[in-house]
């Protein structure tokens, strides 16, 4: 054991507990001070925490964004650059800016490839640090990088007092004083149609009542590490009204009588970070949190802890491994405890509902759609961005009515509605409505309502075979069919003739066999693809 890295250790994590369960957030605290995770500091945080260095090992190599040096490895560069490589940003011209990085900035910074960073409607977009930087340039990061703007920017957010002001934690406050019956709440909910609008749809009134069945202690899981390709409502959200996803946690923990909140940010929302630590610390200051704590935990670069029981295992520090099912989280999540998982806009139209009425926010969707969603669109339209629209609407109805057409020079071919995992469906199904249940007779998905638009100029080869190979980067390794299946799908995708027969066999074992949403969603734009413009694949 180095004696003093044990003395640096020490320093920096001062009086923080040294609970297992912190693991992810001493690792962050030892990166962000030293740019990344030395042998020396690896072995002296797993004797200071009393963890096997394996424990730790495994948990830092896991996640993408610890880099950990070996003893004799040259560090990392100080400026960590990178460069979003999904759909969106490629459609934006991601390939060209990573070459032109490559060759410009190799000697200044490291620059490395990274999946959806959220910014799908002003890409490509590219990281400099903790700096993001929408529509990027080459020289705008150059730029950046020579100048060591590497700090997060905070955008102009609705903030506590404001929040308060417009007659925010009113509705908490009548919770807490018994002044709202927790089964009127419960039913307003339940008769709003509410959907859990993580991507799975489950009505969060149901979720509410599960988990307040079970004994306690009781623990609520607020997910905010959207990383599905195309999506970024909840970013949207939190960056500009955060208060509102607050009190609708805060509501909820109230409801299932809740001991902690965790509230589980993807590590690429460093702006968020900062805006929800000043603003939840300034909760407790008022004493508007009398009834529960909450702890921030930031996530480490990992799509598949998008999936509840993965981010549960996460918030336990561990590595970001989904759960076999039963029991579910709601019986057995955080530390084998009751969990209510709650998406951050399902708690965005708590207090909206329970304000206006069920009515009002039923009455705003489609046909048999009920309420209103936040879509998030990019690709080849006018006007990308977040796009607050009936549930039900059409992508047609999306793409002309609420983002100005397609764009200049581009003819509408098809469309993802639901990013990555939700499958891709040619122009002519474009009038079927975007809602749960809809979509799944053609092979698709509404998912998290990220609608990426493809045009006549877009190579759908190269659109399925990114997204292959973004499943294939965020398989956790867990189970065989997925870890190996998307490698193997890649490497037969990558060659000029596709084994049709083959990659219909391979795709449809990974969607039977894998053991969460990941694996079984990863082959969906290639059977989509396969499916709709056979033309292109023969």
């Amino acid at each position: 054991m180095d004696a003093d890295a044990v003395d640096e250790l020490r320093a920096l994590l001062g009086d923080q507990p040294r609970r297992r369960d912190l693991l992810i957030e001493h690792l962050h605290r030892v990166q962000d001070h030293y740019g990344h995770l030395s042998a020396r500091h690896l072995a002296a945080l797993a004797a200071e925490m009393r963890l096997a260095q394996a424990e730790v090992y495994e948990v830092a190599s896991f996640y993408a964004h610890f880099d950990i040096v070996a003893d004799g490895e040259t560090p990392p560069a100080p400026v960590t650059v990178r460069v979003c490589d999904s759909l969106s940003c490629e459609l934006a011209g991601a390939e060209h800016l990573l070459d032109q990085l490559g060759a410009d900035a190799s000697d200044q910074a490291r620059i490395v490839r990274a999946p959806c960073m959220g910014y799908c409607h002003r890409a490509p977009v590219v990281a400099v640090g903790q700096r993001q930087i929408p529509r990027a340039s080459a020289r705008a990061v150059l730029e950046a990088v020579e100048e060591r703007k590497v700090e997060a920017e905070i955008p102009f957010y609705r903030d506590l007092d404001a929040y308060l002001d417009d007659g925010g934690y009113e509705l908490l406050s009548r919770c807490l004083a018994g002044q709202q019956p927790l089964d009127e709440i419960i039913e307003t909910l339940e008769s709003s149609g509410l959907r859990g609008l993580g991507g799975a749809g489950f009505p969060p009134g149901q979720k509410w009542k599960l988990v307040r069945a079970e004994p306690g202690p009781r623990y609520v899981a607020v997910n905010a590490d959207e990383g599905e390709p195309g999506t970024f409502k909840d970013r949207y959200h939190l960056e500009r009204d955060p208060h509102r996803v607050l009190e609708g946690m805060l509501i909820a923990a109230w409801a299932v009588e809740a001991e902690t909140v965790y509230f589980y940010l993807r590590d690429e929302y460093p702006a968020v970070h900062r805006i929800l630590s000043k603003e939840i610390a300034a909760l407790a200051d008022r004493g508007l949190v009398p009834h529960t704590r909450i702890e921030l935990r930031r996530g480490a670069g990992a799509y598949i802890c998008g999936e509840e029981s993965a981010m549960i295992e996460s918030i336990e520090g561990k590595r970001g491994l989904p759960r076999h099912r039963p029991p579910y989280v709601s019986e057995a999540g955080i530390f084998g405890r009751p969990t209510l998982v709650n998406n951050v806009e399902t708690l965005y139209w708590i207090r909206d509902i329970l304000e206006r009425g069920a009515d009002w926010f039923s009455s705003q969707g489609h046909g048999d759609a009920r309420g209103l969603r936040s879509f998030s669109v990019s690709g080849r339209v006018m006007d990308p961005g977040l796009k607050l629209a009936p549930a039900g609407i059409t992508a047609r109805a999306l793409i002309e009515e609420y983002c100005g057409g397609m764009a200049d020079g581009h003819e509408f071919l098809a469309y993802l509605p639901g990013g990555a995992s939700g499958g891709i469906l040619p122009a002519r199904l474009a009038d079927l409505p975007l809602d749960f249940g809809s979509l799944e007779g053609h092979g698709s998905f509404v998912g998290s309502h990220a609608v990426i638009v493809l045009s006549d100029q877009d190579d759908l080869r190269r659109v399925v075979l990114n997204l292959m190979r973004f499943f294939e980067d965020e398989s956790c390794g867990q189970c065989t069919p997925c870890r190996v299946g998307t490698r193997k799908a890649v490497a037969m995708m990558e060659q000029d003739d596709w084994d049709r027969g083959l990659l219909e066999e391979l795709s449809h074992t990974m969607a039977d066999a894998s053991i969460c949403g990941l694996g079984q969603a990863a082959p969906n734009p290639l059977l989509c693809a396969l499916r709709y413009f056979p033309e292109v694949f023969a």
